[in-house]
């Protein structure tokens, strides 16, 4: 820990109204903190202030941060002045696939330990494809009309029919449903799976590698920013499979 005598010391300007929080300024602070800096930290309490502040420093949004009396800017800039990591605002990711699959795994393998007392079943891999459908689904149906309008893009039944864009969450949701539950049900669930799973999987695969378009997979929801490509063909492409196996087993 840095000698208090040796602390550096920054002021930041943040807006903290009763209407308003900025995130952006609590984590300037936490930043600067975290890098050893005593902060002054001024609270921009109203609009008004705020617009004052903005005016007279000639900025156009805050937080502001300065450093040694030299205005080091707002959040973004204080990262890049410490050398730290920006995404660029559309940059393809694929965290938020990482984030289903990750915790459909962790599910699957709890309910696993849960109902056998063991990880080694094969329900385990079922259960992960099926949580994994009923998240992806859940991602989607929390903005059906942004899901269909990318969905449009690219799948070629939705293009036939605009309906089945907003078909296909529901089908995902309910095939996952009745795969986790299992027995008879199974038999709505594998048809489903199969049928809106292998229409994913060709039109992701005319779309990307036979038209090459660059497209955003609507996999994760309409504000996706994952490219179309090998994971979304992959969570048709497991759809498929495991209505195949869960036929044949």
């Amino acid at each position: 820990m840095l000698d208090q005598t040796r602390r550096k010391s920054a002021a930041l300007y943040r807006m903290v109204t009763p209407e308003h929080i900025c995130p952006f300024g609590l984590k300037s602070l936490d930043l600067l903190q975290r890098q050893g800096f005593d902060v002054e930290d001024h609270q921009l309490k109203s609009r008004a202030e705020t617009n004052a502040f903005m005016a007279n420093h000639r900025v156009e949004t805050t937080p502001q941060t300065f450093i040694t009396g030299t205005r080091s800017g707002d959040y973004d800039d204080l990262r890049r002045y410490f050398h730290k990591p920006i995404a660029p605002p559309n940059a393809a990711s694929y965290q938020p696939v990482i984030a289903v699959f990750a915790t459909a795994l962790a599910m699957a393998l709890a309910a696993t330990w849960a109902a056998s007392g063991t990880l080694m079943t094969l329900r385990a891999p079922e259960w992960f494809v099926a949580f994994s459908m009923c998240i992806l689904a859940i991602l989607k149906l929390r903005d059906l009309e942004t899901f269909s309008n990318m969905f449009l893009g690219y799948d070629l039944l939705a293009q036939r029919n605009v309906r089945y864009a907003y078909v296909y969450p529901f089908g995902e949701a309910i095939a996952g449903v009745l795969m986790i539950a299992g027995g008879p049900l199974r038999w709505v669930a594998i048809p489903i799976a199969i049928v809106i799973g292998g229409i994913g999987a060709t039109s992701v695969f005319k779309a990307v590698y036979l038209d090459h378009r660059e497209l955003k997979c609507a996999c994760v929801g309409g504000d996706s920013k994952v490219p179309l490509g090998f994971i979304s063909l992959t969570e048709n492409l497991m759809m498929v499979v495991m209505g195949m196996w869960m036929a044949i087993r």
